[in-house]
């Protein structure tokens, strides 16, 4: 990669041990961050830390739970040992049930809205203080192209989704005046494990291939990609923006 635009920066990337949380971490990394990676998994986490480090890459990994108070604190601790943090991607999200949103119970719209909201916005109050030291902070969320009209059968997975669009223009308000940015990247349909529903059925495909104008999914490094123009000097003068990345399909929804 011929760009090194963030030598010198510390970032957490929530999720990270595969599928989109991954590139990004990858990505980061290879322009010159030190990364700060996690799973809730420790063999995940293990796995992951191994395989970048083995590129000779700066990353060390903590097992990290994001609706966990005390696991979220772990990774601030990491951090402040490295000199403090410049770059927060909050990615970590779930989607425990399939079907309108009338029709999701209480406790899956709970859970969504636990790892994807609130999670989000407790990661972002609790990175401020090591933020407001970097000379520009960065807070990217991972929502989606969900977020701007829902999928018939993500309900309440793409109500989360709008609400980061929110908490993106409220953050952003805020913490301007402190030079730090807030924005998020809104993937389409991504080949990962999670989308795997979507993408690997082959009746489900085709529908869904019919929604993106350049006829692909987007792979990991497509969004990456996104984040790490956020993150660099190149994001400097943008906040409070909800960028999507999804081959088009906005445009038809």
């Amino acid at each position: 990669m011929p760009i090194k635009r963030l030598i010198g920066k510390i970032a957490i990337v929530t999720a990270s041990t595969d599928g989109i949380g991954y590139a990004i971490a990858h990505r980061l990394a290879r322009e010159g961050a030190k990364v700060i990676i996690s799973s809730r998994k420790a063999k995940n986490v293990e796995e992951a830390t191994q395989k970048l480090t083995n590129e000779g890459l700066d990353v060390t990994g903590l097992t990290c739970h994001v609706a966990k108070a005390e696991d979220r604190a772990k990774l601030f601790q990491e951090a402040s040992k490295f000199g403090g943090l410049d770059i927060l991607v909050s990615n970590a999200a779930v989607n425990p049930e399939v079907g309108g949103v009338l029709d999701c119970s209480e406790s899956s719209w709970d859970k969504i809205f636990e790892v994807n909201v609130k999670s989000s916005f407790m990661l972002t109050k609790e990175a401020l203080p090591l933020l407001r030291k970097s000379k520009a902070g960065r807070i990217i969320y991972i929502s989606s192209v969900a977020g701007f009209q829902p999928f018939d059968l993500l309900g309440a997975y793409s109500v989360s989704k709008t609400t980061l669009l929110g908490l993106v223009k409220a953050a952003a308000l805020q913490l301007a005046p402190e030079n730090i940015t807030v924005n998020s990247v809104n993937p389409g349909l991504v080949t990962t494990r999670f989308s795997s529903a979507l993408t690997q059925n082959p009746a489900a495909r085709e529908a869904a291939l019919a929604q993106i104008p350049m006829g692909r999914f987007a792979v990991p490094d497509d969004i990456a990609g996104s984040v790490a123009f956020l993150a660099s000097d190149d994001g400097l003068y943008v906040t409070g923006e909800n960028i999507v990345v999804a081959g088009g399909m906005a445009s038809r929804l």
